[in-house]
């Protein structure tokens, strides 16, 4: 026999006869088969170096199928052919791994691999898959485990299973197994069955498999990283499109719903969708139970949502996508049609379930119509269905998908992807819910507003009280001519001298109220406005009485006061000269105003509204009150029937209303204090001009500066009443304590809370020092600068002072009497019967109040 040593050399100096032994021992037609290119072999040392050659070859052809874009099932196919012939196995398959319905489960991917098969053989259509859960077989031992498996005999191997065999008339002998990991998951399984020539694979077949398990991995593992991208990717398109139209569209859940699943269509991946809208009616109305109360009509008893909802789908919309893209859109559909008849959805909406169905016409529970289900001749195949879950946990639909685009059935990303979509869609209902919401609140409150209209409007008969065209002409104000009722109107309302309208020391006291109406109208009549602007004589007089009857019947803040403020701003432009700085436009804007600026009050402060959370105290973070009063007047333009600003233009309405805007915030003292500084810079520069032109240019040239002494003129006019003489300062004063007084009892009683001095019934003594100490701390400071202002404004400044000697009288009795109980008590000692009966003398009677802020 040669020694090894001369068979080496011999086949070095022969190395066709090398070659030729290579390939008949390996079946050179079968790896001609396996590879694209025969393996040429030039001056080789031994078959050593042929095989190292081969593997090298082998090696570089799968590293460049791994650059290209070509299907992992390629490469992959290539590999497991090269096991078959290196292993002499009978065949090869791949099973992968996926979940549907939240069980996993493993189903043919490449099938039956031999050394001579092609890819197209080997490729398992999705609608021959074989598929089993992972706790069956030996494959699905491997994929639970992650470890690779040599099994001798299967028939020994109690985790074997032959329903493949008896599928395919195959039988199992021997068969080797690796698992494919990513990760912590097992993503697939590599079978290899019955060794060729032998009764089992060996340990060194065993680790030339493991050898080509790496290759194996590399390309599975790649193709899966590449396909876990397209779904990452799809999903948050589908979140963020899906989230743009979502908060384009709020007017309704059908619109919002719509919008989304149309622009997401190209990432569901999918031939068809469709989705049903749930009837959210949880109750049905009284008169629909009658029938089933008298026994006329069986109860309900078929499927209902877990919130207890009858199952009905008001309207499915259809996206068909398979060839040209239509959308239907069915009302009140049919319980045949063909997303329905099934029964899949009602059985979603039922249990709220996700429902994953491969090859659903076989199924034997649901009725999937196994023909074509259109003149298309489109068929279903396989099915995901979905509820739509709002956050408040309730089902609002139904979407259900069919026919994946590559023809395989939807799996746990496909899940993923089309729960997160619905998810989303569920919790953005709480968007339509609260533009619903914001709907109902804005109806109701034009509701509410149509009711307060009609019982604070003037009614025809109040209007034809003060403007009597159906007496004068026998015609309704409508009928009338205009430059008539100026003239009847201007008739029937008092002169100024009459009532000392244009006086700083004007009363309401001995006026009715209806008087006062009168003498509104005949402020805007004085200021040249009426005719200029075009206000009707109805309106003015509707808008009048309006106005009037806006006021509460409460014991201060009422139309006599409101009443008040309007008249002197009226005289403080009139009277007072200031009228000079502003335009008839901006006059008309304040004296309404100031008519308008405590309209609806409740008689409590913005710091009882703030502490009793009341809703105004809700609606404004600042200016309670004010900011309502404001909005009570603006919603009077909104009615054209009493808007006196119904003819002006554009700009001229926009400027009303922000005059409105400055005047009646600045009635809130709690801003008096930012202002008064900059009111007395402006008094400060204008008080050493000779020239009145100058005066009046620099202040008429700058908005700012008007908008700040017409600031201070509404402080001026909201306080007037410590100005007027004493005789009616005392008996406001008096109206003034008792409302807050109100107040205080409220906060004694409803918030449990001791109120301030000035509020405090039980201190009502103290309050000709408290009057002495608010006429020094606020109010002496508007009189004197406007006084300095304007000499025609003294008269208040003098009426305060006047106020001021009478309060400080009334402040010394009181102190006087407090130290006579003081040094009564001293003498005494406290607490014996002389000093009890000094207690029990009659309290100080007081006559007078001052005027506090809102």
């Amino acid at each position: 026999m040669a020694d090894q040593q001369a068979v080496e050399t011999f086949l070095d100096n022969n190395p066709q006869v090398a070659k030729a032994y290579y390939e008949k021992k390996l079946k050179a037609e079968v790896l001609g088969a396996a590879f694209t290119e025969k393996v040429d072999i030039k001056d080789t040392a031994s078959f050593n170096e042929a095989t190292k050659i081969v593997e090298a070859g082998f090696i570089f052809e799968f590293i460049n199928e791994m650059k290209g874009t070509g299907p992992m099932e390629k490469c992959l196919h290539k590999v497991l052919q090269r096991l078959v012939l290196l292993l002499k196995a009978d065949r090869c398959s791949y099973f992968t791994s996926r979940s549907r319905n939240g069980i996993p489960e493993l189903s043919t991917l490449l099938f039956d691999v031999t050394a001579t098969s092609s890819l197209p053989q080997n490729l398992v259509n999705p609608n021959a898959e074989i598929v089993f859960p992972t706790d069956m077989g030996i494959v699905g031992k491997t994929a639970v485990s992650k470890k690779s498996f040599n099994v001798p005999d299967v028939k020994q191997n109690s985790h074997f299973s032959d329903f493949v065999d008896k599928m395919t008339g195959f039988t199992t002998k021997c068969l080797l197994t690796a698992p494919i990991v990513s990760g912590t998951e097992a993503i697939g399984v590599v079978m290899v069955l019955n060794k060729q020539g032998a009764n089992e694979f060996s340990k060194a077949d065993e680790d030339l498999f493991n050898k080509y398990m790496a290759f194996a991995s590399v390309i599975v593992v790649h193709g899966h990283t590449s396909y876990m991208h397209n779904v990452e990717y799809r999903k948050s398109q589908v979140l963020l499109e899906s989230a743009s139209k979502v908060f384009e569209e709020l007017t309704d859940i059908e619109r919002q719903f719509h919008k989304a699943l149309y622009t997401v269509r190209v990432y569901l991946n999918c031939e068809r969708y469709s989705v049903g809208l749930l009837d959210m009616t949880k109750e049905k109305e009284f008169f629909d139970e009658w029938p089933i109360k008298l026994g006329e009509q069986e109860p309900y008893k078929g499927p209902k949502t877990p919130d207890g909802r009858e199952v009905n789908f008001y309207k499915i919309i259809d996206y068909l996508l398979e060839d040209k893209e239509e959308i239907k859109v069915i009302p009140a559909p049919p319980v045949d049609h063909w997303a329905l008849a099934s029964g899949l959805p009602t059985y979603v909406a039922e249990n709220g379930m996700i429902c994953n169905m491969m090859n659903a016409p076989a199924d034997e529970y649901f009725t999937f119509q196994k023909d074509a289900v259109d003149e298309t001749g489109w068929k279903i195949k396989n099915v995901l269905s979905l509820p739509i879950v709002n956050k408040k946990e309730e089902i609002v639909g139904v979407a259900t998908f069919f026919n994946r685009k590559d023809g395989k059935p939807f799996e746990e990303n496909d899940e993923q992807i089309t729960e997160a979509l619905t998810q989303f869609l569920g919790w953005s209902t709480l968007n339509c819910d609260t533009y619903d919401r914001l709907n109902q609140t804005e109806w109701k409150k034009e509701i509410a507003h149509e009711i307060l209209m009609y019982q604070s409007k003037a009614t025809p008969a109040q209007v034809q009280s003060i403007l009597n065209t159906k007496e004068k002409f026998d015609k309704l104000p409508e009928d009338c001519d205009q430059k008539e009722m100026y003239k009847l109107l201007r008739s029937n309302i008092p002169e100024c001298k009459d009532m000392d309208i244009l006086e700083f020391h004007f009363s309401d006291l001995p006026l009715q109220e209806t008087d006062l109406i009168r003498c509104g109208i005949r402020c805007f009549f004085e200021l040249g406005v009426v005719e200029k602007f075009k206000v009707p004589a109805e309106v003015l007089t509707r808008w009048m009485y309006t106005v009037r009857k806006g006021y509460r019947d409460i014991t201060y803040h009422n139309w006599r006061h409101g009443f008040n403020v309007g008249q002197t701003m009226f005289t403080l432009l009139m009277t007072g000269k200031l009228k000079k700085y502003y335009s008839d436009l901006e006059a008309f804007a304040m004296v309404a105003a100031g008519f308008c600026h405590d309209i609806d009050h409740r008689g409590t402060n913005n710091l009882y509204q703030t502490k009793s959370a009341s809703p105004l105290a809700r609606l404004h973070g600042s200016s309670i009150m004010e900011r309502h009063h404001l909005e009570f007047s603006k919603s009077l333009m909104g009615d054209e029937t009493i808007n006196i600003f119904q003819n002006l233009q554009k700009r001229q309405f926009e400027t009303v209303q922000h005059l409105f805007d400055v005047c009646i915030i600045a009635t809130d003292l709690a801003l008096y204090f930012k202002k008064r500084t900059m009111f007395q810079k402006i008094v400060d520069t204008v008080e050493p001009m000779a020239d009145e032109k100058e005066a009046i240019n620099h202040i008429s040239t700058n908005p700012t500066r008007k908008e700040i002494i017409m600031a201070m003129m509404m402080t001026a006019c909201d306080l007037s009443a410590i100005t007027k003489p004493w005789q009616v300062q005392s008996k406001v004063a008096v109206m003034v304590a008792a409302e807050f007084w109100e107040q205080g009892d409220l906060e004694r009683t409803v918030l449990d809370q001791e109120p301030i001095p000035m509020m405090d019934r039980n201190k009502a003594e103290e309050l000709p020092k408290m009057q002495c100490g608010f006429i020094d701390f606020v109010c002496a400071f508007v009189y004197k600068e406007f006084s300095r202002f304007h000499k025609e404004i003294t008269p208040m400044l003098n009426g305060l002072n006047i106020n001021r000697e009478e309060w400080k009288k009334l402040a010394d009795v009181h102190a006087a009497k407090v130290q006579a109980l003081e040094d009564a008590k001293k003498k005494l000692e406290g607490g014996n019967e002389e000093a009890d009966a000094v207690y029990r003398t009659p309290a100080f009677e007081l006559q007078v109040k001052a005027e506090p802020p809102h």
